[in-house]
């Protein structure tokens, strides 16, 4: 330095600078490192810098004013610089010598201000708005003059006269324009020309930010203060970033997938031919062995060969996609763990200082503002950090979602049965989900050790090797920490597994509510609902001890181990003294350690968790796709639309081929049917020619497009012209004659919205009918050549059926000219084809026209002639599949009642019409068997109802959703919880959580104490007495901590869940029938699920944090207060702001939240649809558009989650402000103070200060959380509070036991509705049936048949007149005491899993005997008897292991087992075949001979030896008398007999 200033400007001059009051650095000083630190800093950045520009280009921008202005003050910075240089040069000249430093500075200077002149160029032709790297630069430049500008102005006026008036001069030149220059790089350019960002109408304003803008995130504000007026809303969004969105990733992702997988395909194959080329050396040592062996052991050296490198790494993709942005991340995080420990090497000067006497007050200050100013830059640093992390997690869900998605689109179907949809929902759920959590801490793998060596090299400079005995206390803390996780762990999969049960056993109790409910098996359910919550709270209770000893460890460990380590220190050595500086800085290094402990389980967890979902994922994505080119779509040679020349076609690789030897050739425009037994290939033939099985050999063409109708109809959730459109453009004409084809006219009428009726899922408020015929027009509309239709004609009814083969399929149908293949079992439909294949055993056996397959008197004459009976089971498991199918929806299992939907009005004409004629045996000469299944497939399952349904739906989400939905969660919800909780415990809680952290400051305050010792030379005499102190208090702390954890979490917390969910149990089996048919069982179902598992597990640990960190921040500046006084006047405002900013944050965050899990939802939805309807969207080829709207519904959903990132960030910086700023002031009035204080106070107050940064971001975050949650308490309530049914029993109305003895039913003027304000369905009955008599109940759909069977039992109550049983009036009895005398067999059979004893006797009234008796009585002994497990047989969810007929067998059963006097059938033959059929029918005559039996018939041949009949019309009675005088009368019920054949 004396080289460069020269002897008189010494470099460094102690007495001018520290030890003054008016200090100032020297003038060498001031050239040298003042000068030089921007201009190096420039220097080396710039290279970096020009080459990430070089990369991105955004376009350029137009020179503006604030560009020109910036350039020339460069330009002037240069010249003032270079002014100095030359100045120098003319002072040689003038004979003045001058050190080199005048030379050497103005020219680095001069140099830098060029650079950075071209730099503001070059970055305009860049498209930069705003540069992070020139403002730092300014920044740093402005900084660094200050101190030459105030010292040149104490030089000015100490002095008469100026020494240096040029320089002088040039100086405020420069520093004005770098001032000027700093103030310019404030504000944002222009965007650049070109840009895409203008198309957009709400466009993120981050885009746009500034660099300032960027660092505090400011560019949000805008979104909280509009979050804060109103609730967001998913318009208020702004767009996604196009780097955020899935067309950018996705693709980013799948092509280093690609590489990967070419490279392993390579390295599999060169190693194939190492092992080839050079063959081992035969190793026949043994006699007489061949040499022959070796090609044999050249494989099984290539198998292990193999193993290796033949696996691509999905991880190596995903780091090559991804990783570069994550590592700028990660640089921020290096930065900000060097940072975090300069504040405790501050703390220690700071009280250092407040021990000395005589010093400069500046010191002080300047102390103050180091630490404010090195806090707030570790705030934007590690919320940068924290940015980069979130989004890097962000890209890698949409990413990985979007590759699964696209994979699950050509995945090989043996690949689909070894992952199900439901595995594959959560790969992109759970697994991808993984991935984002752990993205966020994976930083923590290096940052925690490093933070950890860093805190343990401060510590050891502070206190020596007595360190080591409280980094021992730490250590053997992490292995007990791990103990109750794994602990932990094992209780959350058990919790799982009895939360699961129990949402299993209620959705099958609101499916069968109505079951439940006519037999008054209520109690017996919840008994068993309660036995497996109970099972599931015991797991919370042990879960929450565990949590409370956690808790302890975790809270307790600074504690132990400041003890541990000041004990140890202590007593050591005589002469080692705690004073406060060792104490407090210790103890702030401390906490630091406490973050990445605590982390580095975790992460390391998570790490693994998030392996193993890497590998499922790369496992799924290593599937083997179909082969698009199995089927030349190309062939136009051949006259023939479809060929198939020797195929032989398996569906899984290694399975056994299902197809051999097929030939087939579809001439151009004909109509092939297909027909064989069931089994034989039918479908698989059509899958075949699709390409969605494996071709082993043989070729398959197809000429032209292809449309494909599957035989379980595939239906979107869009409306109902999205489904038939399905991706084509509307066309007006074509769209009518579409739906007239498809007989699809009438049901519009019908439904709500017409054509616009949103579907719901997998078509759930459609007819299996109906969803077929969607089927049919979607593939119509597309108006492709060849249409593929796999039995299309099953799930109709036959009249609609004909309809459709004459108007669509036949030759005379809208589809002729084109080319068809249609699988079938309508015989009546053969004759009108042009040729018939006929397959056995997955091969063609014979084909031709009808005619000549007759002739060959072959397999085809043989089918047709057993088709009578063949074709019926046929027919009944394709109906029985679909009425299985629907009994899985629970939507529609509520709209069962057929009848009571018709009476609303607009019955749809046709099937008033097939209503008359149910029939023995019909024109087809099929058996009204088959028939009735059928019509029962889709009568049931009556539309208008679940379509008024659902509008109602439509209505009650809305109103629902706005109640739940808005603004602040009120006062009373809390208050609701504190009363499950209990009063008294509430409050006793709260005072301990106080009396807690009262100990955790006592102990502070005595260590500050015991730290004043050393002032007055007294330590000697009392270490032990501070020692044990401070232990007493420390355990203290950490008993009321343990006590008070088990008595809220353990005790009173789970009280409160259990409560709450007994009385929503309560609440919900007590509401009357019609509160499950207006309300979705998925809300109910939620309710138990989502919103308990928030109040079990969630709401506890939540209040718990809130409650901690509540009284911390209040002791804390309790303390700072107490000791200064003045710092209330700062507090004040600064909570103000703090409670501004909290309110802010938690009305936006708290509505993004809804947003994000509204949104989340669709993603999955979509999936699953898709995964199901793969094949369809293969055949039309739609497969790019569902691609782009899985993308879009992921898009939808992180435009959302991001802003609720960011959100977190804009608090962070913020809230984190207030800390720096207390922390700031906690400093200034210490060293304001500093006579009165003695520096254990100063270190207490300081070090406190510096930790309530982290309690109050966790304060906000968890006042969000709560709110979200909390929310819960209100949901469940609101359904434990339900309008109730009448009470199930009335003691002093109690009827006799044996009641009824007779059996007498009478009507007396009876009328009912369903609901409030709709029309009478019954109106003014008035009749008398005798005890024994037996009563078939006949009438149209919607005549009020089912409504008088839910009138006895009072699922519906009297609107006006009364009914009697055996002179009783049933309306002043309790429900249980009347519908357990009463028995139904219901219309359809409803089991629940459990065993099958379960399901007939549930409350174990009967012994064994009694029930293999009704078991023989109802023709399913021989069956049950064959099972293994006999009476114990599992039935699994729904009763579907059992046949839709053996179910109706059970009921009967059921019935037969209860035996009371009245016996109410409800069509309940219709799912069983007519010898069944006839078996049960003797079975009622036999059994119930002595019963009054109510039948509400459908086929009148089961009443026609009834004694009297009961004809409804609309609701009243019509005719009333024996079927004979009927039949005699010739009034309805002549009419329809004669319809049914059973009358001539």
């Amino acid at each position: 330095m004396e080289r460069l200033c020269g002897p008189e400007l010494p470099f460094w001059v102690a007495n001018q600078t520290l030890h003054t009051d008016q200090p100032d650095l020297p003038v060498c000083f001031q050239l040298t490192v003042l000068s030089w630190l921007p201009c190096i800093y420039l220097w080396a950045v710039s290279p970096i810098y020009l080459f990430y520009l070089k990369k991105n280009n955004r376009g350029y921008i137009m020179m503006s004013i604030k560009n020109r202005f910036k350039t020339v003050f460069g330009f002037l910075l240069w010249v003032v610089c270079w002014a100095d240089l030359f100045y120098t040069f003319h002072e040689t000249q003038q004979g003045i010598s001058q050190p080199p430093i005048f030379f050497i500075t103005p020219l680095v200077l001069g140099m830098t201000m060029l650079l950075a002149t071209f730099l503001i160029q070059f970055e305009r032709l860049r498209g930069v708005q705003s540069s992070g790297v020139l403002f730092i630069f300014w920044f740093l430049s402005g900084l660094c003059a200050i101190v030459p500008f105030r010292s040149k102005i104490l030089q000015a006026s100490s002095k008469v006269e100026v020494p240096d008036k040029l320089r002088f001069t040039t100086f405020y030149f420069y520093f004005g324009l770098v001032v000027l220059e700093l103030i310019l790089c404030c504000f944002n350019e222009k965007p650049p020309l070109f840009s895409s960002v203008d198309t957009d109408p709400n466009v993120c304003p981050e885009s746009t930010a500034g660099f300032l803008s960027t660092m505090t995130f400011w560019w949000f504000t805008s979104m909280a203060v509009k979050g804060y007026k109103l609730p967001l809303e998913a318009k208020d969004l702004w767009s996604l970033n196009v780097r955020d969105s899935a067309t950018v990733l996705v693709p980013k992702l799948l092509i280093e997938w690609e590489k990967e997988q070419a490279k392993a395909k390579s390295k599999q194959n060169t190693s194939n031919d190492v092992v080839y080329s050079k063959p081992p050396p035969s190793t026949s040592n043994h006699i007489g062995e061949e040499s022959g062996t070796s090609p044999e052991e050249a494989e099984v050296l290539l198998s292990t060969r193999q193993v290796l490198p033949r696996q691509p790494s999905f991880l190596y993709s995903l780091i090559k996609a991804f990783g570069p942005y994550f590592l700028i991340g990660s640089a921020y995080k290096l930065l900000q763990d060097i940072i975090t420990f300069v504040n405790p090497q501050l703390l220690r000067m700071l009280i250092s200082f407040t021990k000395q006497k005589g010093v400069p007050d500046w010191w002080g200050y300047s102390l103050a503002f180091l630490m404010f100013f090195t806090a707030f830059l570790q705030t934007l640093i590690l919320h940068q950090h924290f940015q980069y992390c979130f989004v890097t997690g962000m890209h890698v869900r949409t990413a990985l979602i979007g590759a699964i998605y696209r994979k699950s689109l050509v995945i090989t179907n043996a690949a689909k049965r070894s992952s199900t949809v439901g595995e594959v929902v959560n790969l992109m759920s759970v697994d991808a989900q993984r991935f984002m959590d752990l993205t966020t801490f994976l930083n923590m793998l290096w940052s925690a050790p490093l933070q950890i060596m860093l805190a343990l090299y401060f510590l050891w400079q502070n206190l020596g090797p007595s360190v080591l005995a409280g980094v021992a206390v730490m250590i053997l803390l992490i292995p007990f920490n791990a103990v109750i996780a794994v602990k932990n762990r094992a209780y959350q999969v058990e919790q799982m597994q009895h939360k699961d049960s129990r949402i299993k056993l209620m959705n099958e109790i609101l499916n069968g509510i109505k079951v439940l409910k006519l037999y008054a098996w209520e109690n017996s359910f919840k008994e068993k609902v309660l036995a497996i919550r109970q099972k599931e709270l015991n797991v919370l209770k042990k879960a929450a001890y565990l949590g409370a000893l956690s808790t302890l460890a975790w809270t307790s460990a600074p504690f132990l181990v400041a003890l541990t380590t000041f004990a140890v220190y202590v007593t050591v050595d005589e002469n080692n003294i705690l004073d406060a500086e060792k104490a407090f800085v210790s103890l702030s290094l401390f906490n630091i350690l406490r973050f990445p402990l605590n982390m580095l389980p975790q992460v390391i967890s998570s790490l693994v968790q998030t392996s193993v979902s890497l590998k499922r994922i790369q496992s799924f994505l290593s599937h083997d796709e179909l082969d698009p080119n199995s089927v030349d779509r190309k062939n136009t040679a051949s006259d023939f639309s479809v060929t198939v020349v020797d195929g032989k076609f398996t569906w899984a690789k290694e399975d056994s081929p299902v197809l051999h030897d097929i030939n087939v050739l579809v001439p151009h425009g004909s109509l092939l049917a297909v027909v064989g037994h069931v089994g034989c290939g039918k479908s698989s033939l059509i899958s075949a020619l699709l390409g969605e099985m494996e071709k082993l050999e043989g070729d398959v063409s197809i000429r032209g497009s292809v449309a494909y109708v599957p035989q379980q109809a595939w239906i979107q959730n869009a409306t109902l012209r999205d489904n038939i459109l399905f991706g084509k453009p509307y066309n007006e004409q074509k769209y009518r004659c579409v739906l007239e084809a498809c007989a699809l006219t009438p049901d519009l009428e019908v439904l709500p919205g017409g054509d616009m009726t949103e579907i719901g899922e997998k078509g759930i408020n459609l007819s299996g009918g109906q969803r077929q015929r969607v089927s049919l027009a979607r593939a119509l509309y597309c108006d492709a050549d060849v249409y593929l239709l796999d039995d299309p004609l099953s799930a109709v009814d036959s009249h609609v059926s004909k309809h459709i083969f004459d108007n669509l399929i036949g030759p005379e149908g809208a589809l002729k000219g084109k080319t068809r293949i249609l699988v079938t079992h309508g015989i009546s439909y053969l004759p009108q084809v042009d040729n018939i294949v006929v397959m056995v055993d997955g091969r063609v056996s014979e084909m031709g026209s009808y005619q000549e397959l007759l002739k060959q008197n072959g397999a085809f004459a043989e089918f047709l002639r057993n088709y009578a009976l063949e074709d019926f089971v046929d027919e009944d498991e394709a109906t029985e599949e679909i009425i299985d199918d629907e009994d899985l929806f629970p939507e529609d299992a509520l709209s069962n009642h057929m009848d009571m939907v018709q009476s609303e009005p607009g019955i749809n004409e046709a099937k008033r019409n097939f209503i008359r004629q149910i029939s023995i045996i019909s024109a087809d000469g099929e058996t009204s068997k088959s028939r009735s299944v059928r019509r029962h497939g889709c009568s049931q399952k009556k539309h208008p109802e679940p379509q008024e349904k659902k509008q109602q739906h439509g209505m009650e989400k809305l109103i629902q959703a706005e109640t739940a939905e808005t603004g602040r969660v009120k006062l009373k919800v809390y208050l609701e919880y504190a009363k499950a909780v209990g009063v008294l415990l509430s409050v006793l809680i709260c005072i301990l959580y106080g009396c807690q952290s009262a100990a955790a400051i006592g102990g502070n305050i005595w260590l500050s104490e015991w730290t004043n010792d050393a002032l007055q030379n007294r330590t000697a005499d009392n270490v032990n007495m501070r020692v044990g102190v401070y232990a007493a208090l420390g355990i203290t702390q950490g008993l009321l901590m343990l006590a008070n954890c088990m008595l809220s979490q353990a005790y009173s917390m789970v009280r409160a869940a259990k409560l709450m969910h007994r009385n929503l149990l309560q609440g919900v089996l007590r509401a009357p029938q019609a509160f499950f048919e207006s309300t979705p069982i998925g809300r109910l179902i939620n309710r138990f699920s989502k919103d308990m598992d928030a109040i079990d597990s969630q709401l506890p640990h939540q209040i718990d944090i809130w409650m901690r960190t509540f009284w911390y921040t209040l002791n804390v500046l309790l303390i700072c207060s107490a000791l200064t006084p003045m710092f209330l006047i700062v507090v004040a405002p600064l909570m103000v702001f703090y409670w501004w900013v909290q309110r802010f944050y938690v009305a936006t965050s708290r509505q993004l939240k809804r947003l994000e899990s509204v949104s989340r939802s669709p993603i999955y939805s979509h999936f699953s649809e898709t995964i199901t309807g793969s094949s369809v969207i293969r055949a039309f080829g739609r497969h790019s558009a569902f691609v782009f709207m899985s993308d879009m519904k992921v898009d939808e959903n992180q435009k959302s989650y991001y802003p609720g990132i960011v959100s977190n960030r804009w608090l962070g910086v913020r809230i984190e402000f207030i800390g720096n700023c207390i922390v700031l002031f906690a400093a200034l009035f210490a060293v304001t103070g500093k006579n009165d204080l003695n520096p254990g106070l100063v270190g207490l107050s300081v070090s406190y200060a510096l930790q309530v940064t982290m309690s109050l971001n966790w304060m906000v975050r968890m006042t969000s959380d709560l709110e979200n949650n909390i929310v819960a308490v209100e949901r469940v309530k609101e359904y434990s509070e339900t309008k109730t049914e009448a009470p199930w029993e009335i003691e002093d109305k109690k009827p006799h036991p044996d009641w009824p003895m007779q059996g007498n039913v009478e009507f007396h003027n009876y009328s009912v509705r369903y609901r409030e304000g709709l029309d009478l369905v019954l109106k003014n009955l008035t009749l008398s049936v005798k005890g024994g008599e037996k009563v078939g109940i006949v009438g149209r759909t919607g005549a009020g048949k089912s409504s008088m069977t839910l009138c006895l039992f009072r699922l519906l109550e009297a609107a006006e007149g009364e009914i009697s049983i055996d002179d009783v009036k049933i309306s002043e009895i309790g429900l249980h005491d009347l519908r357990s005398k009463l028995t139904i067999i219901p219309q359809e059979p409803v089991l629940f899993s459990g065993t099958l004893r379960v399901n007939l006797d549930p409350f174990e009234k009967y012994s064994d005997d009694e029930v293999w008796k009704a078991l023989e009585h109802s023709h399913l002994h021989k069956f049950v008897s064959n099972q293994p497990a006999k009476l114990e047989m599992e039935c699994s969810e729904g009763g579907e292991n059992l046949s839709v007929g053996q179910r109706q067998l059970v009921c009967l059963a059921r019935a037969l087992l209860r035996k009371t006097r009245i016996l109410i059938l409800d069509e309940a033959t219709a799912a069983v075949d007519l010898e069944t059929d006839d078996l049960i029918q003797s079975t009622i005559k036999t059994q119930f001979e002595d019963c009054t039996v109510f039948t509400i018939a459908h086929r009148l041949n089961t009443i026609m030896d009834y004694t009297r009949v009961l004809v409804l019309d609309k609701g009243q009675i019509a005719e009333f008398d024996t079927p004979s005088n009927l039949i005699s009368q010739r009034g309805i019920f002549y009419g329809m007999a004669k319809d049914a054949g059973l009358v001539s």
